[in-house]
């Protein structure tokens, strides 16, 4: 099983580690773009900070964040799945967890990144701000960048299993599962059950407690339908329907009463 998540907006602290080794990240045929983004970014950053800044989409008061990222090759890196913090993150809470859901989660997790295209959980990287809408001068909107180091690389990672994705559209857009692997794809809403509504920050904390749930229960089903009775197992009110056509992903849909 493969999860894809979308990043976190805000990050912890980078700390004081060594500094990002990137020839030791997960999935090298990225490292070329991954570089490439890097460099571009640090470059950005360094030099006009209020450019830098509009770049970005960044309101004054995170003004801190663009000499954060001038910094990057030299600042302090972390376990991604430290890194990224928020509401996702705060369900899942990767720290709890036994020491095999954490073998678990090091083996399907994979976080989608503007900066990093994507990284495991167990990748060390530093803070960042660095979103996939920014659109960086000499690249244009980090979507469309990312697309074809991802169409060669994701297949590959994805395997023969089920891939479970809880991105959101921004990130969806880096890489759509195609042929074969769309077929063994899930996608994920979570739907407020009395008003049939998404409600972001419901959204995103029941994605993080599925992904525990899962994780926790040791749970890794071979596709969407076994996903679906999974689910089920584990006390969720799930919606699903199979594809028209083959090669097109399952939709899922989870339903809650409660927005906590």
């Amino acid at each position: 099983m493969l999860v894809l998540l979308p990043p976190s907006e805000g990050k912890a602290a980078s700390g004081r580690g060594a500094p990002l080794k990137p020839e030791s990240l997960s999935l090298p045929g990225l490292a070329p773009a991954r570089e490439t983004v890097l460099g571009e970014l640090v470059e950005l950053c360094a030099g006009d900070e209020e450019k830098a800044r509009e770049v970005l989409g960044l309101s004054e008061g995170l003004r801190g964040e663009v000499a954060k990222n001038a910094e990057l090759r030299t600042a302090g890196a972390r376990p991604a799945g430290e890194i990224y913090t928020g509401v996702l993150y705060d369900a899942l809470d990767l720290a709890s967890l036994d020491a095999a859901a954490k073998r678990r989660a090091a083996r399907s997790l994979l976080v989608f990144s503007g900066l990093w295209g994507a990284v495991r959980v167990t990748d060390r990287i530093p803070s960042y701000r660095c979103s996939m809408g920014v659109k960086l001068p000499a690249l244009g909107a980090l979507g469309a960048f990312w697309r074809a180091p991802m169409a060669e690389v994701l297949p590959e990672a994805a395997g023969g299993g089920l891939v479970l994705d809880l991105r959101s559209s921004a990130y969806a857009a880096a890489w759509r599962p195609a042929g074969g692997v769309a077929g063994r794809t899930a996608t994920v809403r979570v739907l407020h059950a009395p008003t049939r509504k998404v409600v972001s920050h419901f959204n995103k904390a029941t994605k993080g407690r599925i992904v525990r749930s899962l994780l926790a229960a040791g749970i890794a089903p071979e596709g969407p339908a076994e996903l679906v009775e999974a689910l089920r197992d584990l006390g969720y009110e799930v919606e699903a329907e199979a594809p028209a056509k083959a090669g097109k992903p399952w939709s899922l849909d989870v339903l809650v009463a409660e927005i906590h």
